[in-house]
């Protein structure tokens, strides 16, 4: 499978859409510089990248697909919210990883110090 970049989807996306992101990632951010300001730039800066990204695209992932549905005569708003949860556990796995490598490496680094 080759990885490509597919701009179609921005066809059918309209602007208040991006405005919810917008406020979204915006409010997110703000919260966390208070947060960098009571206790420091290094906890604030582990709460700036995905938490300001993923509220917004977990309620857009849901509206979308609750849309789709509708315009194909299926009244469920399950499939929305179930395509937001695949979208969060993805999100997890992602973090998860993240933070495997950060502690594996961070525990090398360390066994390596102490021997030397």
């Amino acid at each position: 499978m080759i990885p490509h970049v597919d701009f179609s989807s921005l066809r059918h996306a309209r602007w208040w859409q991006f405005a919810v992101r917008f406020a979204l990632g915006g409010a997110i951010t703000a919260c966390t510089g208070l947060v960098a300001q009571h206790w420091g730039p290094v906890i604030g800066g582990l709460f700036l990248s995905f938490p300001a990204i993923f509220p917004a695209s977990a309620t857009l992932i849901a509206r979308h697909e609750t849309e789709k549905k509708l315009k194909a005569g299926i009244h469920d708003r399950v499939r929305g919210r179930k395509a937001a949860a695949l979208d969060a556990a993805g999100a997890v796995l992602m973090l998860a990883g993240s933070l495997w490598v950060v502690v594996s490496t961070s525990l090398w680094w360390l066994r390596r110090r102490r021997h030397c």
